[in-house]
């Protein structure tokens, strides 16, 4: 374990001034708080924050993240209380390390949707004070790196969580390095024999071509000097996790696979990066498609460089990365680069974004979605696709995922120009709204007052941004789909009773049945989740229809049952009094009544001892008998609500109503309405086909038992 006086050194050597009595307090107390409590490995539990805190030094960062680092398991898993913290060593330390126990208590390992949740809690967390995901994140590589102790279905738990979670997040945050060794040390765990596999492929080309990585770093050299740039260059070979992940992309085998060399050219500033682009695309041939500039288009957690791939010695092609100094400070560092110290001074770096802006367009998207899954995927386009840079017609750069449309192009300029979005041009030329935008292309889009979004928009858009939009717009669209359907419905059931519909009857109606306004009661109205009948019988309780004393008693509608049997009508015929019926018994769930000629009684031709002869009690029955009428129908004004009045003239309920085609000149819907008898059905059909607008009227059938 790092002894105090070592850890305090590590600080000093990027901090001169740092509070080293502070350090060795926070030391002393959580040794002393996390006395006798050991590791899986049996080392003393006070061995992994101090290995935290020498991790968090290496991002030279202050003396509060620091201490916090050293006390960030003391609350949550000893006696110490936030209070006491507080006390010895400030509420700015109290609150980061209150802070990262309640990341520690989210459980990101459990289901997708309360993933989803606790992702957005997390960012929650982290959106007060970013420095508590930096302590978490040194905290799962440590656990990482002596991740062997624990069992192996724990590892394999927490691999994957790193894996989905927390190496994503280092490499949003910029933190490359750090994002790089959490993936391998999951691939490690999640993939042993595949990371092996690679380990052998490089040992193999190594012994074949000898180690290219010092003879490409002197060509780069040499070219350099030819130039006459400073710089310094590094060569490393890609890591297993990264070399892995492209032969899956790529489906191509390790041989076949090129640029697994990575090369970093650290110059004085920006002109000497121009300087060595030129002179490394003079030198080699550069590969088409494979050039970046993120100086003059940085990422938005401020790393800049400048990418390309060239086909270096013997055709290998080689990565190289491009940027000065403080450019290579931010991308080791990402935003954790605004709280690092040099020289015993906060550095000002002008490339550190501010963490607060960078954080705040991740957490309005967790504000503004309601939905776990739509979130959740909005966060993982965000973290792990890379990015294109296009331009609006004024020159403004906006940056989206690969494979962004001018969908996604228009609602990151604004909802409102995403949803009136008609047509695009790009380039000066009109193209599909389903064009996969480059590089350096200009896009304008075109709108129309009165457009919203379609629902094959979902289908083309690719960013959380525009795929958000795209689903609220549709959820209100159908919402007032449903609420006019609802207040034609309503009509419809309060004219049956002579009554006149008005808003005040509806919220009154609305609260009686436990909704929360006259809008909730027209959507459930419009979605067949209650019928209009019900809605009268709440308002009017009187006019509810009693039985006369010649109307059949609806629990004993038919004859033939034995004693305690009860009988419900099968779903697939639907069968009504007047036609021939036959009964089907169920173990447990008593008789189904199904008419004689219904399909579904072949299943049961050889199991005769299961029918019962049924007929209908003979009287008056009530319009109780559900079936369902298949209508195809004119799209025109009015049209529904004629049909509606029809049925209701009919006395014939409709208690279910949905649309199953919808065409701009027709639709078809299913009408469950219920009925007397065949005689009163008959009616009810010849009532509605005789309608101009009604194309085709029948009574459905099923295929299966209910």
């Amino acid at each position: 374990m790092i002894d105090v006086e070592d850890l305090v050194d590590l600080v000093r050597n990027y901090n001169p001034g740092t509070n080293a009595e502070l350090i060795r307090n926070a030391y002393a107390y959580g040794m002393a708080m996390h006395e006798g409590q050991t590791r899986s490995s049996g080392e003393p539990y006070f061995s992994h924050p101090v290995e935290v805190a020498a991790i968090l030094t290496e991002q030279q960062l202050d003396d509060a993240t620091i201490v916090t680092a050293l006390l960030h398991d003391t609350i949550e898993d000893t006696k110490s209380t936030y209070s006491e913290v507080s006390t010895r060593f400030g509420e700015e330390v109290a609150q980061l390390v209150d802070g990262v126990t309640k990341l520690t208590n989210l459980e990101l390992h459990s289901s997708e949707t309360k993933q989803a949740e606790n992702f957005r809690k997390l960012l929650m967390a982290m959106s007060k004070d970013l420095r508590v995901l930096l302590v978490k994140l040194a905290d799962r590589l440590h656990n990482m790196r002596t991740i062997k102790h624990l069992p192996l279905a724990k590892q394999q738990q927490k691999a994957r969580e790193t894996m989905d979670i927390f190496a994503p997040l280092a490499g949003r945050m910029g933190m490359q390095h750090m994002r790089e060794e959490l993936e391998d040390l999951s691939f490690h765990v999640l993939n042993t024999e595949g990371r092996s596999s690679i380990i052998r492929r490089f040992l193999t080309l190594r012994n074949q071509t000898g180690d290219l990585i010092p003879q490409i770093t002197n060509d780069i050299r040499d070219v350099l000097d030819k130039a006459e740039v400073e710089a310094d260059v590094f060569g490393r070979e890609k890591k297993p996790y990264s070399v892995w992940r492209k032969m899956q992309e790529k489906k191509e085998g390790f041989s076949r696979l090129s640029d697994i060399y990575g090369f970093r050219i650290i110059t004085r500033d920006i002109r000497d990066c121009y300087l060595v682009l030129g002179a490394i695309h003079q030198r080699w041939k550069s590969v088409p498609g494979r050039f970046k500039d993120y100086i003059s288009q940085p990422k938005s957690n401020g790393y800049r460089s400048i990418h390309t791939t060239v086909s270096g010695r013997d055709g290998k092609r080689v990565e190289v990365q491009i940027r000065t100094k403080q450019m290579h400070e931010v991308a080791e560092a990402g935003v954790a680069a605004h709280w690092s110290y040099k020289d015993g001074a906060r550095a000002e770096n002008p490339f550190a974004v501010d963490p607060f802006i960078w954080l705040a367009g991740l957490t309005e998207r967790a504000e503004l979605s309601d939905d776990h899954d739509e979130f959740m995927e909005h966060v993982k386009l965000e973290m792990f696709s890379d990015q294109v840079f296009c331009f609006t017609p004024k020159g403004e750069v906006v940056k989206l995922p690969r494979g962004a449309t001018p969908i996604d192009f228009a609602f990151a300029i604004h909802t409102r120009i995403g949803s009136r979005c008609v047509g695009a041009k790009v380039d000066g030329l009109r193209v599909p709204l389903w064009t996969r935008l480059r590089n350096g292309q200009s896009v304008e889009i075109i709108t129309a007052e009165g457009q919203q979004p379609q629902s094959t928009w979902m289908d083309i858009a690719v960013t959380g941004r525009a795929k958000t939009a795209i689903r609220r717009s549709l959820r209100e669209e159908r919402r007032s789909g449903s609420i006019r359907l609802g207040r034609e419905l309503a009509r419809v059931a309060f004219e049956h009773v002579s009554k006149k519909v008005t808003d005040k009857a509806l919220s009154t109606a609305a609260k009686q049945m436990g909704m929360s306004d006259a809008e909730d009661l027209l959507v459930m109205l419009g979605n067949a989740e209650i019928s209009g009948t019900e809605v009268i019988a709440t308002l009017y309780p009187e006019l509810k229809r009693q039985p006369t004393d010649d109307t059949i008693d609806t629990a004993r509608p038919v004859i033939g049952l034995g004693v305690g049997q009860k009988a419900e009508p099968a779903v697939c015929c639907q069968p009504v009094p007047g036609e021939r019926i036959i009964g089907i018994t169920y173990r447990g769930k008593g008789v189904q009544i199904h008419s004689i000629d219904c399909n579904a009684l072949t299943e049961f031709e050889d199991q005769p001892d299961r029918w019962i002869d049924l007929h209908w009690s003979e009287g008056n029955h009530a319009a109780v008998h559900a079936v369902t009428l298949e209508i195809t129908l004119a799209n025109d004004a009015g049209t529904l609500g004629r049909i509606c009045t029809l049925i209701g003239e009919q006395n014939a309920n409709i208690s279910d109503l949905h649309f199953t085609d919808k065409k701009p000149d027709f639709y078809k819907m299913l009408a469950e309405i219920n009925v007397r008898d065949v005689a009163h059905l008959h009616n009810v059909l010849t009532a509605v086909e005789a309608d101009s607008d009604v194309a085709q009227i029948s009574r459905l059938r099923r295929d299966f038992t209910a």
